[in-house]
């Protein structure tokens, strides 16, 4: 069975429509080993001038350091173990919600998690699945660079070396009851395929 990493970045809990897809995946793949990090109820804090050192390539010096280091070799750690990357992507003023900013702020380790060289940045997180569980109000042709979210979420992934990305979204949330319905059906239907 495969190890999964769940990462849920909504800020509405049970009311979010990434969440449920989230929960969808995993109910149609049960016996996993599921490890989940809600970044609502634990968020990662934001990058600061007090936590950039310790969560640069070389080991701080210092105890002020040693809480972020350790949040961030458990982060690292938690994304290494998994085969599969599901990550609830709901789209927050055209972008990925701060607090997914911040875990990919977190887990973003030159020497770690990617490297640079002659040929140029190389991502070291290899051989993963990820599944994108997106859930916006509006519909949008992504193809046209706007919103943000997909696009940057995929740049992020690929830059730490993730390319087996699969995107499923659930779109015209605010279009009504009967259309955020039928959007929700279909991408639950989806993702729950998903092997």
């Amino acid at each position: 069975m495969p190890n999964i990493l769940a990462i849920r970045s909504a800020a509405t809990a049970d009311a979010s429509v990434s969440n449920k897809l989230i929960d969808a995946y995993l109910a149609a793949h049960p016996g996993n080993i599921v490890v989940e990090r809600d970044l609502d109820a634990n968020p990662v804090p934001h990058v600061t001038s007090a936590s950039l050192a310790g969560i640069g390539r070389q080991a701080p010096e210092g105890e002020e350091f040693a809480e972020a280091r350790a949040l961030q070799d458990q982060l690292i750690a938690e994304l290494f173990s998994a085969d599969i990357v599901l990550i609830g992507l709901p789209l927050y003023n055209f972008g990925m919600p701060s607090t997914l900013k911040a875990w990919f702020d977190y887990v973003a380790r030159a020497g770690t998690t990617f490297q640079y060289s002659e040929a140029g940045p190389e991502g070291l997180v290899k051989g993963k699945k990820v599944i994108v569980a997106h859930a916006r109000a509006g519909k949008y042709d992504d193809a046209a660079g706007f919103p943000f979210a997909i696009a940057h979420t995929e740049a992020l992934l690929s830059f730490l070396g993730m390319t087996d990305v699969e995107v499923v979204i659930a779109e015209g949330l605010a279009f009504g009851p009967e259309a955020a319905e039928a959007a929700i059906t279909a991408a639950t239907a989806q993702i729950a395929e998903l092997a």
